[in-house]
């Protein structure tokens, strides 16, 4: 009786023990845990904002803060942007230029050319609504660093004779000589002009206001090969360019 009474303790331990093994082994690796499905969550919301599918979206969702930081910070933002300038090397590496000095690429500027990620790491990485007097004071201090796969392509460009026009909505009252600086200390030298947003397009979308100015630029015969940007509206609307190039950007969404 005794030596049952021990059995049924031991069966009783073992089936405890499997039972907690079990518990935390779901805990830690099941794909059903609250934070990966979150992590399943924000890798489809990315997908979408991407696509350009999600319309209109303010801020980034608040339990997608932790995603965005380790996509910006932790290498595969970067090896998205060098997979995205090797096509677009291997497209300029293709283009017959005409040579009379009208062959033209655009750049964007913000997360494109340079660099806000360090501005939106105190905006909780998108999560917070858009703040144009704290961006302007960034903007001024000339602290954006290049995007290493983008400088290589605007080298790559003005090596190969392409004229390169930076086209940003940055304005141009507040912002002008502070981002010739920046662009400067970063590497961009040697650029066709930079176009930046006047009282002129003042309180227009950006779709809009980027098709009037690559407009004018076809008008004075320039031929737009390329166009590279972090935002669907600087691709989109009129006088596109032969070929554009959607850099990634999870942090924000420009209308």
């Amino acid at each position: 009786m005794a030596q049952q009474g021990l059995l049924i303790l031991f069966l009783l331990a073992l089936l405890c023990k499997v039972m907690c093994t079990r518990s935390h082994h779901q805990s830690t690796k099941d794909p059903f845990t609250s934070s990966n499905i979150d992590g399943r969550f924000c890798l489809s919301w990315r997908l979408a904002v991407e696509t350009n599918n999600e319309l209109p979206w303010r801020t980034v969702p608040n339990q997608c803060s932790q995603y965005v930081e380790d996509y910006l910070i932790h290498g595969q933002y970067e090896r998205d942007l060098e997979l995205i300038m090797e096509q677009a090397l291997n497209y300029v590496n293709g283009i017959p230029l005409v040579g009379d000095g009208m062959d033209a690429w655009i750049l964007d500027v913000d997360d494109t050319c340079i660099s806000n990620i360090y501005y939106y790491k105190s905006k909780n990485y998108g999560c917070d609504p858009y703040d144009p007097p704290a961006f302007r004071a960034w903007a001024v201090k000339g602290w954006c660093t290049a995007i290493p796969s983008v400088l290589r392509l605007f080298n790559k460009l003005i090596d190969n004779g392409f004229k390169v026009i930076l086209l940003t909505g940055r304005d141009k009252e507040t912002l002008y000589q502070a981002t010739i600086d920046n662009l400067h200390n970063q590497g961009y030298i040697g650029y066709d002009q930079l176009i930046m947003r006047t009282t002129t397009y003042k309180g227009q979308s950006a779709v809009m206001y980027k098709s009037n100015i690559r407009k004018q630029l076809e008008d004075e015969a320039y031929r737009i090969w390329g166009n590279v940007g972090d935002q669907w509206s600087d691709l989109q609307g009129n006088s596109s360019g032969n070929r554009a190039f959607k850099l990634p950007n999870p942090m924000y969404f420009v209308p």
